[in-house]
């Protein structure tokens, strides 16, 4: 129960720093500001209370405001698994020493500007929900929108992928449409995976999870398959 109220509170955390810079970039309105009404569907995808994004909005635009910079860190984990960790922060020095302290303590290396970048295609990965629709028919509806991916998660949700300069057009076209998105989020997908045995996977997952604990971190991915 604790570990799910952590995870809970660090996608609270991670989403309010979303609001701010959305805020800071288009202003308060979602209507006028596609970047937060996006930041507002991922806070109800995971039940992220109403006033809590009220507030997180409000707070992005006073007097008190945290301004939070975009870095993005790359390396490698044990075994030669390329990672790169999406952080918001406002205090890069303490956010470079801290990834880097993780990467040290489990064993990696934290590396240079586009030193495993070139692994990943980043994409819009856009969750919606399965009302019945069929996937055939959608994938050609999107096509024309950037539409890279079309399938079904676990829980039966679609995933639809689109190329990261098409995200905005492709975020348009499924409201335009009706469908009902439950997130949205700009994703580095591996472009080949690295197969490991389940001891030396573990070192990997450690180091994964002490930089997804880490509080300046949003978003950590990795090619361990």
């Amino acid at each position: 129960m604790f570990a799910r109220w952590d995870r809970m509170a660090k996608q609270f955390t991670r989403i309010g720093k979303e609001i701010a810079m959305a805020v800071k970039q288009g202003g308060m309105d979602p209507d006028n500001n596609p970047a937060l009404r996006r930041c507002i569907q991922n806070a109800k995808g995971v039940n992220m209370p109403k006033d809590r994004v009220d507030a997180a909005i409000k707070r992005a635009m006073g007097k008190d405001k945290t301004d939070y910079e975009e870095v993005v860190y790359e390396g490698y984990a044990p075994h030669g698994v390329a990672v790169m960790v999406d952080t918001a922060t406002d205090n890069t020095t303490r956010t470079v020493a801290n990834v880097r302290m993780h990467f040290n303590k489990c064993g990696g290396s934290l590396g240079n500007s586009g030193s495993v970048g070139f692994m990943f295609n980043r994409l819009g990965e856009f969750k919606i929900k399965n009302a019945g629709q069929n996937l055939e028919d959608l994938e050609l509806e999107l096509i024309d929108f950037g539409l890279e991916e079309i399938g079904e998660d676990s829980e039966g949700n679609i995933i639809v992928r689109a190329t990261f300069t098409e995200f905005g057009n492709m975020s348009k076209a499924l409201e335009e449409k009706g469908l009902e998105v439950i997130a949205a989020e700009l994703k580095r997908i591996p472009a080949t995976t690295v197969e490991l045995n389940e001891e030396q996977a573990k070192e990997v997952l450690e180091l994964i999870d002490r930089l997804e604990q880490d509080d300046d971190v949003q978003q950590v991915f990795h090619n361990l398959r």
